[in-house]
């Protein structure tokens, strides 16, 4: 029975072994994730699992721009301690950089340099949220990153069409800041949208409000729901008065991608 990447991968979350061992235990019983499992348990090597059932709520974050491309690549840790460290920084680094050449799959060319990582600093380490941007022809693609404590911790990607690279960084920053979580309402999943329209109409009834004014009050609620999430109806950071979209002009964001340790 032959087995694929993925395989070993999903061994590698059961057990929290290492690749090379994971490997050995799936080539050992031709494939089959059970008795790789118990063969691990047999050899002593699933003790590492503790580590891997850890939350790897720390980490890094690196962003990188090439010309019409950007990539973000986060990288999942432990402690604040390993976040911060030269070697764990240097990696997000190298990772996000490969992946800005390369494409999003280049991230597997890391997998021994992780594991190495992980068994130095004994943490449970492992690459997190992937993205790549490419601008086309008459857009632009910008970036930001915030650092803190030598390490990055909210970078940002942008493809703006229509604008020139000043104006993309500004929404690159103001994305930083507002941490928008759609790009407009069509993005926004209609289940979300009815459960608050449910919730807003609770609401506006308990308050006692009269059945004739609801619908008024709702859609009221809604849009304002809406602008905390929707990238363009958000009130510029720099210039509260106006909007995204008014900012922006007849130029338009084709896309983004935000990345925030912590969150």
């Amino acid at each position: 029975m032959s087995f694929t990447a993925k395989d070993v991968q999903t061994l590698r979350q059961l057990t929290g072994v290492g690749m090379m061992d994971a490997k050995k235990a799936l080539e050992a019983n031709n494939g089959d994730m059970e008795a790789a499992v118990q063969w691990l348990r047999v050899q002593g090597k699933a003790s590492a699992a503790k580590r891997a059932e850890r939350e790897a709520g720390e980490g890094a974050v690196a962003v990188v721009r090439d010309a019409n491309v950007a990539a973000i690549v986060e990288l999942r840790c432990e402690t604040d301690f390993v976040a911060k460290s030269e070697e764990f920084v240097s990696l997000v680094d190298e990772i996000a950089a490969r992946v800005c050449a390369e494409g999003k799959d280049a991230t597997s060319q890391f997998d021994e340099q992780i594991e190495k990582l992980l068994t130095t600093l004994k943490e449970n380490i492992s690459i997190g949220r992937v993205y790549r941007l490419e601008a086309k022809e008459g857009e632009v693609v910008e970036t930001y990153i915030h650092q803190q404590s030598g390490r990055g911790v909210n970078a940002v990607a942008v493809v703006v069409k229509g604008a020139n690279e000043e104006v993309a960084h500004e929404i690159a920053v103001h994305i930083a800041f507002a941490k928008p979580l759609f790009l407009t309402r069509d993005d926004v999943p209609s289940s979300e949208v009815d459960a608050e329209r449910k919730t807003v109409e609770e609401i506006s009834r308990n308050e006692g409000k009269p059945d004739a004014a609801l619908p008024k009050i709702i859609e009221g609620r809604l849009n304002g729901w809406f602008k905390e999430r929707v990238l363009v109806e958000q009130s510029y950071v720099k210039d509260e008065k106006q909007t995204i979209q008014q900012f922006l002009g007849t130029a338009s964001i084709v896309s983004f991608a935000q990345v925030v340790v912590h969150g």
